[in-house]
């Protein structure tokens, strides 16, 4: 079988199928006439979930266009993944009890890329019917300013410059926020989906320090701007649902019933990708209700609407508390100890302790309520069902992708509230092991003292040079190499060393050091096990 849309016309070849129930080819049409929704970041979390949102919408009636499809980063996402196949994909549910169900997602009504259609982007981001553009392009593609806090070189000239021609993607939106602004001046939401702090600040941030640089370099004009700063809505959002990279058992199902040519494959800009997407069941959706040109009635397919104290407090709850700190912990130790699978992580009485007193014990009593979602059922289904899911084949070298850029929410925000809540910070073990745990992986050895993979992160090269002189299984090589680290504000959050956390984190440091299998050692002389 062929991935198209004359498959769809034939719906008794795909009876384990979820099938549109509509014709996308239609919708697609109409789309191009009245665009409502584009989308940036065309990778698997757009299309298991928001672009099934949209699905639902359609089905419902509640939408008669769907989601234009672009990408800023990796065009072959779009030339090999979209438009062989009629930009319909493939989403796969992996469920806690072995079942996969199985949908054919039809409402990425097209596709494109900035780099061959940015005519089309700019017709469309004119059109007065456009009334959101959402992202998910990950918390590094909206960083115009390096660890030192200076504009990157590619914005440095898109600020010199003006509009016309501009080399960074924050730059090219704005440019087109502008574009927008001369041909219709219609109110837009730009909508941040990246799982990562204050996204919609991010974004706003990134767009108007750009936008005022041309306004003083009289590249724009102040009516220009001031469209850009009262016009264009920044609301912020929290998305959740684990969505690991193409599995090879789910393509082998694929394949077995009949699917050609669906194989994942890696792009030259290294995305590892496929026609089809999976992803463990939970989801999560919490956006705030800001969208000046009105919206698609996105609550009507289970996202939470609601104001940005809301939005802050759950995203704040699930990022600091109760999924990713676990997530980043597990993943650097699990890397240590020879895990390829977070599931199989969940059966080691060690990491499990470990990821318990982070989240329960250490988390949970500082955690802010959000009101829509209980923190203590959040962190138990974490705990209990997605993270121990058999069929979630994700991985904790994929996890421990850019930690650095993850340490001082996932962790720092916690140390910030024992600190500003006057806790005892002595009654921190989970935590600061987690940072130890994150250095002492970063020295690319294993727990057996075997050379190991390091997962990419922007500040790898740099900490591996403060690291130098330190050898696994040699602890008096340890010369105070973390104290400059320790200290990095831009990094934690907080200064480590100045709130005396540091020296703890240093001791646990060291005895991971001690030999083979001081890793594990030094987790189990740290932590109770917690059931």
């Amino acid at each position: 079988m062929q991935l198209n849309y004359k498959l769809l016309e034939n719906p008794q070849e795909l009876k384990s199928y979820r099938l549109p129930q509509y014709d996308p080819a239609a919708i697609a049409e109409h789309t191009k006439q009245k665009p409502q929704w584009m989308h940036y970041g065309a990778g698997n979390i757009f299309r298991i979930f928001p672009a099934v949102l949209c699905q639902r919408l359609i089905e419902q009636g509640l939408m008669d266009t769907g989601i234009v499809c672009c990408e800023s980063y990796d065009e072959e996402v779009i030339t090999r993944c979209f438009r062989p196949f009629d930009n319909l994909s493939i989403a796969v549910t992996l469920n806690a009890d072995g079942s996969m169900d199985k949908e054919i997602v039809g409402s990425m009504a097209e596709s494109l890329t900035m780099l061959h259609d940015i005519a089309r982007i700019r017709e469309i981001f004119e059109n007065p019917s456009l009334q959101m553009v959402s992202f998910t392009i990950t918390e590094k593609g909206y960083a115009i300013r390096n660890a030192q806090d200076e504009v990157i070189p590619a914005v440095a000239h898109d600020m010199e410059n003006g509009p016309k021609g501009c080399k960074h993607f924050m730059s090219q939106l704005t440019a087109l926020c502008v574009d927008r602004y001369h041909a219709c001046n219609t109110p837009l939401a730009l909508v941040s989906m990246d799982n990562c702090s204050h996204n919609g600040e991010k974004l706003q941030n990134a767009v108007l320090e750009i936008a005022g640089a041309w306004r003083e370099n009289h590249k724009i004009s102040d009516g220009a701007y001031e469209y850009l700063s009262k016009n264009v809505a920044f609301p912020w959002s929290m998305i959740d649902k684990i969505t690991p990279r193409p599995d090879e058992k789910v393509e082998k199902q694929l394949a077995a019933d009949g699917f050609e040519h669906i194989s994942p494959f890696v792009t030259a800009k290294n995305t590892y990708t496929a026609a089809f997407v999976n992803a463990e069941k939970p989801q999560y959706l919490v956006v705030e209700d800001l969208f000046p040109n009105g919206r698609p009635p996105l609550e009507q397919a289970g996202v939470y609407l609601t104001d940005r104290d809301t939005v802050n407090r759950t995203e704040r709850m699930k990022v600091t508390t109760c999924l990713n700190p676990l997530h980043t912990a597990m993943s650097v130790y699990g890397c240590m100890l020879g895990y390829t699978l977070i599931s199989k992580e969940m059966d080691d009485a060690d990491i499990v302790s470990l990821i318990r007193t982070l989240g329960y014990k250490e988390g949970l009593p500082v955690v802010t309520d959000p009101g829509i979602l209980s923190p203590q059922d959040f962190i138990d289904e974490v705990i209990e069902q997605r993270l121990p899911n058999p069929f979630m084949p994700d991985a904790p070298q994929r996890i421990a992708t850019d930690t650095s850029l993850k340490v001082g929410i996932r962790f720092g925000e916690t140390i910030k509230s024992y600190v500003a809540e006057k806790r005892s910070l002595d009654d921190l073990a989970a935590l600061p092991l987690a940072i130890a745990g994150w250095l002492r992986y970063l020295l690319a050895v294993d727990d057996d003292l075997k050379p190991m993979e390091v997962s990419s992160d922007p500040m790898k090269d740099e900490l591996q040079a403060k690291l130098a002189g330190i050898t696994a299984g040699k602890p008096d090589t340890y010369q105070g190499q973390l104290r400059e680290i320790l200290s990095n504000t831009a990094i934690f959050g907080s200064d480590l060393v100045a709130i005396g956390l540091a020296d703890k984190i240093e001791r646990m440091f060291v005895e991971e050091l001690a030999g083979a299998g001081a890793v594990r050692a030094t987790l189990r002389k740290y932590l109770q096990p917690l059931t």
